[in-house]
């Protein structure tokens, strides 16, 4: 699979080059391509705040003009709240990353264009691509950071690359603990409380076993987590058979 090219054009800022460096590599792209800088290039302010993506500016393509950075992509997106000019579909970052990954698998090179700060890309850009990319921000507000835009892309790129579960317990070098030491603990708790007085009246006595059950082995506790419990009520226990002590 070929990854994307991320095509900035005419970019004022050196700072927003490096951070752009920066978004990219965050998500597993490298393939920068600038077209037309205002600052000339190398530029020292993007080294500065690429900030260890300096690779991704070692390796960018520096073009005169965007034809010339183009000129071996087979689809283009251009990302641009504008354009309504223009008769183009117009693409969420989720679907434009879905039919990236599509021709990426088919070995299809695909650019994606990120306009100048000051106002983003012109018609003139927008003609060259075959698709307009739109984030779906504030309409009152729609301007975004060149650097925030390409992250986004990016963000986009590397979630339907990677596959990487919704939630992850993290142990912190702890164990889970299994079902017999559940059920000790459910049990050491049942004893204490029967004793305590705690199940009454007695005819809702099984109903509220079965609650506290349910409880314990829904909390997905550790090892050490269980053996706190028990260490918490025998203290209670002890604390009631020695109030003196």
């Amino acid at each position: 699979m070929i990854p994307p090219v991320f095509v900035l054009v005419r970019p004022q800022m050196g700072e927003n080059i490096g951070a752009s460096a920066r978004a990219m590599l965050n998500f597993g792209l490298e393939r920068m391509r600038v077209v037309g800088p205002r600052d000339g290039w190398p530029n020292e302010r993007a080294v500065a705040l690429a900030s260890g993506a300096g690779r991704v500016l070692d390796q960018a393509g520096v073009f005169a003009d965007l034809d010339g950075a183009l000129k071996d992509c087979d689809f283009v997106f251009a990302t641009t709240a504008r354009g309504r000019e223009l008769t183009k579909p117009v693409h969420t970052p989720e679907s434009a990353m879905t039919l990236a990954r599509e021709m990426a698998a088919q070995g299809k090179r695909v650019g994606f264009l990120f306009g100048p700060e000051r106002a983003g890309l012109e018609n003139d850009d927008i003609v060259r691509a075959n698709a307009i990319v739109t984030v779906p921000v504030n309409p009152d507000f729609f301007s975004l950071n060149l650097a925030q835009c390409v992250l986004l892309l990016a963000y986009e790129w590397r979630r339907q690359t990677v596959d990487t579960l919704p939630v992850v317990l993290e142990m912190a070098g702890a164990d889970l603990a299994d079902a017999g030491e559940i059920a000790a603990l459910a049990q050491h708790y049942e004893e204490d409380l029967e004793t305590a007085g705690f199940f009454f009246p007695p005819n809702k006595a099984p109903r509220m076993k079965t609650a506290l059950r349910n409880m314990w082995s829904r909390l997905g506790l550790t090892r050490a987590e269980v053996q706190t419990f028990h260490g918490m009520l025998r203290q209670i226990a002890y604390r009631m058979k020695h109030p003196g002590k």
